[in-house]
């Protein structure tokens, strides 16, 4: 690959569906996240900014697809093509039918992209002859086409979790995919900066955008005004209340959010993370802001606490199912094997985090996921283990519904939630108090 933009002049989109087919392949056949293959040098490497762009969004949309765009080829075929082959007919369908792509330039694209791979040359007629039915006939089928699925390992302990009804309400908020929201650095300012951005004020006090674009290019980015988090996300600080001069450790603190809203609270914040160039992230994003905390790169498991804090945030390592509405690469990069041990780790964590409390202090444990296991039954367990006691939420301080609150204790978010205007991350958080 060259390190020049290879689609300088490329007019019919090619490049960017070359990058596309390379994201989608990198996640369906070698099972790699979608974060990974953009860092460094991967499939969009050396790619213009407008291609790339257009490329993961044409990646994401069909991962999101992939059932629906499997299930409209599987009508003009008499058995599915390898997965090589298939690939590339699962972005055509997509252009074709979910983002209304001209046929005569989507068709050429995909019989070249064919003829390109030694996997799936010799299927290029397949796709011109298969891609013309569905530019002329594809639309209505689609119309009639079932909303994805939850991969089966997930959706039995989904169901199990909730109901059949609810499942299929979050694999709805899955098709839809997430909006954009915007954390204000200050929250009296939130009304305002909706106004300034194109967006509205969600009952939680984030920002939520209308329409997607170039965060970055947004009035108010420059200076710090605010920064782009997730609403279900946001809460966790909120529900942590913290005060201003507390010590607050934010325990696995990329990629910065919440450390952000901490610090924006006036807390005297130690953010701590594994990940040396995550937390550059983090630096670059606090400049921005004009916020201060003190970071430390270092494994939480054998970092030593150099004092006990007032209160601590863990948002822990985890299978990251409540955000898939935003990643829909997850359930293909991730199949359910390594959850005892992610289950074993959190647990340990809170046994960790909490030698580093005060006595009387806060915790927050919180997990961007749809499992109890990851969320309701750590905090059980852990209240047991240690004596801890929850600190009951005010649902109306945090600007959500009561019936979020799960009947054991925590707030179970899920992505359905504000379904009317764009769901939010599935999350399990709760508040617990050390013993004095």
């Amino acid at each position: 690959m060259t390190d020049q933009p290879r689609s300088k002049s490329d007019k019919g989109g090619f490049a960017a569906r070359e990058g596309a087919l390379g994201l989608l392949s990198g996640v369906i056949e070698d099972q790699e996240q979608l974060s990974d293959l953009l860092r460094g040098i991967g499939p969009l490497s050396g790619l213009a900014p407008a291609d790339k762009a257009r490329a993961q969004r044409l990646a994401l949309t069909t991962l999101r697809n992939v059932g629906r765009a499997d299930a409209l080829i599987s009508q003009y075929v008499d058995r599915l093509p390898p997965v090589a082959a298939l690939n590339v007919l699962r972005l055509a369908v997509v252009e074709l039918i979910v983002e209304g792509e001209a046929p005569h330039g989507v068709v050429d694209s995909s019989v070249s992209l064919m003829r390109r791979s030694r996997q799936s040359r010799k299927m290029s007629g397949l796709a011109n002859a298969v891609l013309r039915k569905v530019a002329t006939e594809g639309s209505e089928i689609w119309e009639t086409l079932p909303v994805p699925s939850l991969p089966k390992w997930l959706r039995r302990r989904v169901v199990h979790i909730f109901n059949e009804e609810i499942v299929q309400s979050i694999e709805a908020a899955h098709l839809a995919g997430a909006p954009v929201d915007l954390t204000p650095k200050d929250a009296s300012h939130a009304e305002a900066i909706a106004a300034e951005v194109g967006g509205k004020v969600l009952p939680t006090g984030s920002v939520r955008l209308e329409r997607a674009g170039q965060v970055s290019g947004l009035p108010g980015y420059e200076e710090g005004h605010w920064w782009v988090q997730d609403t279900g996300a946001a809460l966790a600080v909120k529900l942590l209340a913290p005060q201003v001069d507390e010590t607050v450790l934010d325990f696995c603190a990329a990629p910065g959010g919440k450390t952000m809203q901490l610090a924006a609270a006036g807390a005297q914040v130690t953010a701590l993370d594994i990940s040396k160039a995550r937390m550059a992230t983090v630096q670059e994003n606090l400049m921005r802001t004009g916020l201060q905390a003190e970071l430390v790169v270092a494994d939480a498991m054998e970092w030593e606490a150099p004092q006990y804090y007032d209160a601590i945030l863990l948002d822990a390592p985890c299978s990251a199912t409540g955000t898939i509405r935003r990643h829909p690469d997850l359930p293909f990069a991730k199949r359910g094997k390594d959850l005892d041990e992610m289950f074993a780790l959190q647990e340990a964590m809170i046994d960790r985090a909490l030698i580093a409390l005060k006595p009387g202090g806060r915790l927050v444990y919180c997990t961007c996921s749809l499992l109890t296991e990851e969320g309701e039954r750590q905090a059980k367990t852990a209240m047991a283990r240690h004596d801890l006691t929850e600190i009951a939420p005010d649902p109306k301080a945090l600007g959500i519904s009561p019936d979020w609150l799960h009947p054991n204790g925590g707030i179970r978010l899920r992505p359905d939630y504000l379904g009317e205007c764009g769901g939010m991350d599935g999350f399990f958080m709760i508040s617990l108090r050390k013993p004095g």
